[in-house]
């Protein structure tokens, strides 16, 4: 089951091999499908085998995929490591922090994309999942204390469900992949900072 609170990428290095969109592409595959081999990452990137088994070997040189049983060369397929990624910019040197700030970057990129290729595709689903497929946003002020537990609650949600991602044997039979993202930041002239 995935750890409660992922282990914080601190390495810059690290940091700089996950700042690419490819990857990110790669990352969520494996997440969807458990392994992959650079072919089957090439038909859902779009781009090409040798491009995505160039992407796997920097993911896997700096421990985010390793090769799973099975296949030779380029059909050798692939998995996760872990599938949570967790990084912030405190406490870093300005290497790391300068790493972690172009990371957060192309995952925003990244997310906002996706998020507006699935809207694009909206009308296409099925009914009873355009009903509960929101994009919402909130303003409100809250304490350090509320926001800490806002936070909490959100991830005891999402805890329920998080063994169905690494054990597909435990989610129900009409289950499908759902991705959330959720982001709490302070507006300009919102209090300190």
């Amino acid at each position: 089951m995935t750890e409660h609170l992922p282990e914080r990428i601190t390495d810059p290095k690290a940091l700089r091999a996950l700042s690419h969109p490819t990857r990110w592409k790669l990352i969520e595959l494996l997440g969807l499908e458990r392994t992959a081999t650079a072919t089957r990452c090439a038909d859902f990137t779009g781009e090409s085998v040798a491009s995505c088994s160039y992407h796997l070997n920097m993911l896997g040189k700096y421990g985010f995929v390793e090769q799973a049983e099975g296949g030779t060369g380029r059909e050798k397929p692939w998995k996760l490591v872990k599938y949570d990624q967790s990084w912030e910019t405190e406490g870093l040197e300005p290497e790391g922090q300068l790493a972690a700030e172009a990371l957060t970057d192309v995952f925003l990129d990244y997310e906002v994309g996706r998020m507006k290729e699935a809207s694009r595709r909206q009308e296409r689903e099925p009914e009873e999942w355009r009903r509960h497929s929101r994009k919402s946003a909130a303003l409100t002020y809250l304490t350090v204390e509320e926001l800490e537990q806002v936070a909490q609650e959100l991830r005891s949600i999402l805890d329920r469900y998080a063994d169905r991602l690494e054990e597909p044997a435990r989610r129900p039979p009409d289950a499908r992949a759902v991705r959330m993202f959720f982001a709490t930041y302070f507006p300009p002239g919102s209090g300190t900072g």
